[in-house]
């Protein structure tokens, strides 16, 4: 108790200097746990977004399907199975069908995947019922992501002339008037890719009632099927390279972390060094009265603690608004991320949660611990009588 009575004072009476290191340790408290939950809440929403838009609860791929390889979208389409039928007709599940084509927008050619889906469909977060009145028309109706606009130079309106080949091996050609151009988040919705009716797909490719995958509601159950056309993919598999890719992102979020927590670490040692060269006599005064080494080192170590624990509550006093206030409203990111490989949208909003503030308060107190403790390791086994003097 009087080791730390006597810490208190100290850093009481240590002046401009103790609240300096109390500033940088706050800093780089509320710096870590913002970066932190940034990383965090990016992590979650990219995944919430694959999962809305694309995953679902899982995939039943028609078993030729590589999404990969655009040269199997021709033989990876059949007839849906009457089991995984009944799913779709209860709305549990939403049969897609991909084909490879090629536009003509602007007077070049550019490849493109077609998507079909169903305009009723409410099994995924696309808009496809804007899809819906076409039926009758001459056109092929269709939207594209931003993405997709942006590389290919279709507007709103635009109308472009589109070939593929049928499952009879037949070249064929229409037009297909883009709708709507809308923000997709999940950047495997968007690039050269158009979103046309189903029922029109499958009439262009002459393949009534067949698909190439079918998407799951999300949070159903696993549904069987006696098909051995279909194989089923579960989220941890569709989510593997998006999981993998995320867990290589963190490392530059933990450098990040070192090294604002080394800059803090680094003023609060310099700090103590200097302490410790004009508290020579102090220190030497302690030992002459008979104080333990350990009890000088132990008295250092304490006022870095007290420094410490000052810091987390200077961050909670400035730093917690400001971080409600953007998990709150969130950042908007420019449009060079929001076009970037993951599914991000407009606005990112941070994640923070209590085990990340006990977390990086335990290991901010425990390095401000042990950076205190060392400095004084050295001054303790001089001799008292020369620290007396200042020497």
């Amino acid at each position: 108790m009087f080791l730390l009575k006597l810490a208190f004072r100290n850093i009481a009476h240590s002046g401009i200097r103790a609240w300096l290191n109390i500033i940088a340790l706050s800093f780089a408290f509320v710096a870590i746990v913002l970066t932190e939950g940034l990383y965090d809440g990016l992590s979650e929403q990219v995944k919430d977004a694959e999962i809305d838009s694309n995953v679902g609860g899982g995939q039943f791929w028609q078993k030729n399907f590589d999404p990969y390889d655009p040269f199997t979208f021709d033989m990876s389409h059949s007839v849906i199975p009457a089991d995984l039928n009944k799913e779709i007709e209860k709305g549990n599940a939403s049969p897609v069908m991909i084909v490879s084509a090629s536009i003509f927008p602007e007077h070049h050619i550019q490849s493109v995947r077609i998507n079909g889906i169903d305009p009723d469909q409410k099994v995924v977060n696309l808009p496809a019922a804007i899809l819906k009145g076409y039926s009758d028309t001459d056109y092929i109706p269709g939207f594209i992501g931003s993405r997709m606009a942006k590389n290919s130079g279709l507007k709103t309106g635009d109308y472009v002339s589109t070939r593929w080949r049928n499952i009879k091996g037949t070249f064929d050609a229409g037009d297909i008037r883009i709708i709507k151009i809308i923000d997709i988040a999940a950047p495997l919705n968007d690039r050269e890719q158009i979103w046309i009716p189903l029922d029109k797909l499958r009439k262009m490719m002459q393949a009534t009632g067949q698909a190439t995958l079918i998407i799951l509601k999300k949070n159903v159950d696993k549904i069987n099927t006696i098909s051995s056309d279909w194989v089923f993919k579960d989220q941890d598999f569709l989510l593997k390279d998006l999981n993998e890719n995320i867990k290589r992102k963190k490392i530059y979020s933990t450098f990040f972390y070192i090294i604002l927590l080394g800059i803090a670490l680094l003023a609060v040692f310099d700090a103590q060094v200097l302490s410790i060269f004009k508290r020579r006599k102090e220190i030497g005064t302690l030992i002459a009265l008979g104080m333990t080494n350990w009890s000088v080192n132990l008295l250092f170590a304490f006022e870095g603690c007290m420094i410490g624990l000052f810091s987390l509550f200077a961050a909670v006093l400035y730093g917690f608004p400001l971080l409600y206030y953007l998990a709150k409203k969130g950042i908007v990111l420019p449009t060079m991320v929001q076009q970037s490989q993951f599914a991000i949208g407009l606005t990112l909003y941070p994640k923070y949660g209590l085990k990340l503030f006990i977390m990086t308060g335990m290991i901010l107190i425990v390095s401000v611990f042990i950076v205190s403790f060392l400095p004084t390791r050295r001054i303790t086994k001089l001799n008292p009588t020369a620290a007396l003097k200042g020497k």
